[in-house]
């Protein structure tokens, strides 16, 4: 399996996660071919070598006109997808992207998926970030996207609100829902836009260190400026992802930190609460552990596994939510099996789904918003979705 690893030390924008893959080998006319199958006129790609701190990277410039149709709705993005003869992955992809962007903006709005209006991302530029990143992807055969922490930087950006907060809420909210660590450096400059966000949010499996992998292919896709003492670019790492097996027996495996809490005051609505706001605060898993305390006394044990940078975070979400008087820590280590993770397009509803080895399991929330959706029973939509997902395995 081919793994993409986007390397964010400078963040990541969606002209620069397009020009690194450029970088690493996609034809810039194969990438404009596909976009062309949109239904949309008037824009077109280049590809251009600059310098970026003394580091040779190409960026990805698009032209394109004043966009009248730039405040396009979640649901017209859909059918612009849905009316273009893409290929299936980059069509589920890009769709996947949108997704997690719409979902983003209408928990911030406070409205519906379908009713976000898109601003700077529903302009034509965007589009084509978006999903020439995809075909990029799909050129380069990569099978599963993967992301460092994401650097952002500090201050405030313009946006067609207004002056807001560096990184933008949209940018920081895509990073959060996804699980995907941030770091700030004292930078004023807008390193994380929202379509690099979103295409980190929609298209990554997971976050970390460079994975274990043979490296194929090396990208640098270049930002539009210059940034003070360092390289405005993201990296890219193209290669094989190691098989399971070896992964697991070879070398030291990911650090991670174990969290966890007795309690024996607290109902079992709390608990449940608690390990959603684990989750919500970059936790990797929770999970409950009956036991029984002194005095016989039945209790729980929370447990929360994190990335050591965000130990603090989740620790205190453990304590404030679980009102547990202190907790303990233990360093532990982890070896991820190799995975996919897909997005199935069932009439008209982007279900993500993921497979490792012969397994496949779909995502429930997606599964079941797509039941409500279609009026048809969950069971029915799991296993729909299942089939698509497992038929060339």
């Amino acid at each position: 399996m081919a793994l993409a690893w986007f390397h964010c030390f400078s963040g990541i924008a969606g002209d620069m996660a397009l020009g690194a893959l450029l970088d690493a080998g996609a034809d810039v006319d194969e990438v404009r071919d596909v976009i062309a199958r949109l239904p949309v006129s008037g824009w077109d790609l280049q590809a251009e070598v600059v310098q970026r701190a003394g580091l040779r990277a190409t960026r990805a410039v698009v032209h394109a006109p004043e966009d009248p149709d730039h405040h396009r709705t979640f649901s017209d993005l859909r059918e612009l997808l849905a009316g273009a003869d893409l290929p299936d992955r980059v069509r589920a992809r890009s769709l996947a992207v949108f997704t997690a962007l719409a979902e983003a903006e209408g928990r911030l709005h406070g409205v519906p998926a379908d009713a976000v209006h898109f601003h700077e991302v529903g302009a034509l530029d965007a589009i084509v970030d978006v999903v020439g990143t995809c075909a990029a992807l799909e050129l380069l055969d990569v099978d599963e996207v993967r992301t460092s922490p994401v650097t952002v930087g500090l201050g405030t950006v313009r946006a067609a609100h207004g002056e807001l907060p560096n990184p933008a809420p949209a940018s920081l909210a895509l990073l959060a829902a996804a699980g995907i660590p941030v770091t700030g450096i004292a930078t004023p400059v807008e390193l994380a836009t929202p379509t690099g966000a979103a295409l980190l949010a929609g298209l990554a499996v997971g976050s970390g260190p460079l994975p274990p992998m043979t490296p194929v292919r090396i990208g640098y896709g270049a930002g539009g400026r210059e940034v003070a003492g360092r390289a405005n670019v993201v990296q890219v790492v193209i290669g094989a992802a190691a098989p399971a097996a070896e992964v697991a027996l070879s070398g030291p495996g990911q650090p991670m930190v174990e969290l966890a809490a007795n309690v024996d005051d607290v109902s079992g609505e709390v608990l449940a609460h608690t390990l959603a706001a684990l989750l919500a605060a970059g936790a990797n898993d929770a999970w409950i552990t009956p036991i029984v305390m002194k005095k016989g006394r039945p209790a729980h044990t929370l447990h929360a596994l994190c990335n050591p940078a965000q130990a603090g975070t989740v620790g205190a979400v453990l304590l404030a939510e679980s009102g547990s008087l202190g907790l303990r820590a233990t360093a532990v280590e982890r070896w991820p099996q190799v995975r996919e993770e897909l997005v199935v397009d069932l009439d008209g509803h982007a279900v993500r789904v993921k497979r490792a080895g012969h397994r496949v399991m779909a995502e429930h929330d997606d599964a079941a918003a797509a039941a409500r959706a279609l009026g048809r029973p969950l069971r029915e939509v799991l296993a729909e979705v299942e089939r698509l997902a497992g038929r060339d395995l």
